[in-house]
């Protein structure tokens, strides 16, 4: 077998030896030098860890006590400005919040005197020290007044809201007469001849509580209209009704509507109220009873005549005032 050459070596290179070249040792990587070993925290004590659950267990508590704490002086601050408190409205009348102006809507016929005396301020009181429900009540036991409604307009006004009653009609009693509203109420005692021509007159205990009740069903009937001069209450139980032909119309308890219709029938196919009759008897509702005149309408002696007093005529029939038939009738 011929013999194998080896191949030509280049320059520089040595030739094989016979032996097996060992391989080269590769060199170590750099070795990062080695940090310490952290040192482990010491275990903690029990008390230590006793703390540390009570705190944790403390700081939600703490939180909802700062929390309400926070509540209780906003709410008392609150308090203090809407009810009025003496703290609150000298702490702050130093800071321009004093009263320079009283604002009043709704006002007819209240007196202004006895608004300002009821709201108990003035001009240049702290506006904080003013107690708003306070004021509302004493307002509302002004005899004009119905309601109130009572404001702070910071931060110099305070607003009050009127609601007056409206007049209804002129109640007599016992001689003294005055103005009472639709739900009965009395108004007010002064100036009372102001509105003599304007409402319809009622008399007698008990008149302001039905009064309402009573017009609004005399309103219904179109031949009645303005034939009434004054309604007069009998023993608090039923009305007589004084007419402008000087007849006195004596209604049924608690059947006056059906009495009313029955006369404005009769008013409007006879002319019953045209005629001289002093007295038109409707209690019954199965006839019909009259007197003829004798006497000036509604008890006031004709012109005359002696006689004195009629059926319907009452003590607190109105003598003292101008005569039925100066009185714009209803």
């Amino acid at each position: 077998m011929p013999r194998m050459s080896p191949p030509p070596l280049n320059a520089g290179q040595r030739p094989p030896s016979g032996r097996p070249q060992a391989a080269r040792p590769r060199p170590m990587p750099a070795m990062e030098p080695q940090r310490p070993a952290a040192k482990l925290p010491d275990r903690p004590s029990a008390w230590k860890l006793m703390l540390r659950r009570q705190r944790k267990q403390l700081k939600p508590s703490l939180l909802a006590l700062m929390g309400l704490a926070v509540l209780i002086g906003a709410a008392s601050l609150v308090q203090s400005i809407r009810f009025g408190g003496t703290v609150a409205g000298t702490a702050t009348a130093g800071l321009g919040f004093d009263i320079r102006k009283i604002e009043v809507i709704g006002q007819q016929k209240t007196p202004q005197p006895q608004i300002e005396q009821a709201l108990g301020a003035r001009l240049g009181d702290p506006i904080l020290s003013v107690s708003l429900e306070g004021a509302r009540a004493r307002i509302a036991r002004i005899a004009w007044v119905r309601s109130a409604i009572i404001e702070r307009v910071l931060p110099h006004t305070i607003r009050i809201v009127l609601d007056e009653r409206r007049p209804f009609a002129v109640w007599q009693n016992h001689g003294d007469f005055t103005l009472i509203d639709e739900a009965g109420h009395v108004v007010s005692d002064a100036d009372v001849a102001a509105f003599v021509d304007a409402l319809p007159l009622v008399v007698g205990e008990g008149a302001p509580d039905k009064a309402a009740a009573l017009m609004a069903v005399y309103g219904k009937y179109a031949p009645l209209s303005g034939r009434m001069l004054a309604a007069i209450r009998v023993s608090g139980r039923r009305w007589d009704l004084c007419m402008t032909s000087g007849a006195v119309v004596e209604l049924p308890e608690g059947a006056e509507d059906q009495a009313l219709a029955k006369l404005a029938e009769l008013q409007g196919s006879k002319q019953l109220l045209d005629r001289p009759l002093a007295e038109i008897d409707l209690r019954l509702p199965d006839r019909l009873r009259l007197r003829p005149m004798t006497e000036a309408p509604c008890g006031h002696a004709a012109p005359g005549n002696a006689a004195s007093g009629n059926a319907a005529a009452t003590q607190d029939t109105p003598p003292s005032q101008p005569p039925p038939s100066a009185r714009k009738p209803a």
